[in-house]
């Protein structure tokens, strides 16, 4: 990782290598595919009990992203409390109400409408698991002395997409959640300056009925997200 003392470069062997035939490695990809295909943005969550261990291991999956300098700027704080849970929707819908009331802009405001959202947030409360995600925008050694962070949004957005992945993977939806602004997440969950609260990720198994709106099922085709320049 990072220390205050010079650390070498010390090369290792590659400690993990995958060897599959042109046709392996399309239908892995396209097995991976098929299971993303299969993630959807849910607001109405079941409030059936999620364990600890699949959240840890989630976030363990999120650990192992790639980052600026390997200094893996990000933090994870997962809350199944209920009554932390409710000032975090208590304080989330307030945020919210000031956007909706015309804070976010005509734009913005018009660009949810297909959406269906408003400033009411209770997956907050029904989704067994919220996990907030924090952005560390600087680091500090055991003096206080501050150490910089490189690349800090890419890695941390890198890192939320394993996570949502992993999520997926387990057989759990989730609702990616951004009030603005969010610095009241760092004082309820004593978190200090130099983390940045970026997402509230809420968790769980959809509610019986969940729907999704039309919308969201419109995705840009490959051509349209794809350019090859092939040799």
């Amino acid at each position: 990782m990072f220390s205050r003392k010079n650390l070498p470069h010390e090369p290792l062997p590659l400690p993990d290598r995958f060897d599959y035939s042109d046709d392996e490695m399309q239908a892995r990809a396209g097995d991976f595919l098929e299971l993303m295909k299969k993630r959807h943005s849910v607001r109405d969550f079941s409030r059936r009990p999620v364990p600890r261990a699949v959240i840890e291991k989630a976030v363990a999956t999120a650990g192992r992203a790639p980052s600026g300098a390997n200094h893996q700027p990000w933090f994870f704080a997962a809350i199944s409390d209920p009554a932390l849970k409710a000032r975090i929707r208590a304080e989330a819908e307030a945020e919210e109400e000031r956007f909706y009331a015309g804070g976010g802009g005509d734009e913005w405001l018009k660009a949810l409408e297909p959406l269906g959202t408003d400033a009411a947030k209770p997956h907050l409360e029904d989704a067994p698991w919220l996990i907030v995600i924090f952005a560390q925008r600087w680091g500090t050694f055991d003096d206080g002395t501050r150490f910089k962070n490189y690349y800090v949004p890419e890695s941390v957005g890198i890192a939320t997409g394993f996570l949502i992945a992993a999520l997926h993977q387990a057989g759990l939806s989730c609702l990616t959640h951004t009030p603005n602004p969010m610095k009241f997440l760092n004082g309820l969950l004593g978190r200090p300056e130099s983390e940045k609260p970026v997402m509230i990720l809420a968790v769980g198994h959809p509610a019986e009925g969940a729907t999704v709106p039309a919308v969201a099922k419109m995705k840009k085709p490959l051509e349209q997200i794809l350019e090859v320049f092939e040799g």
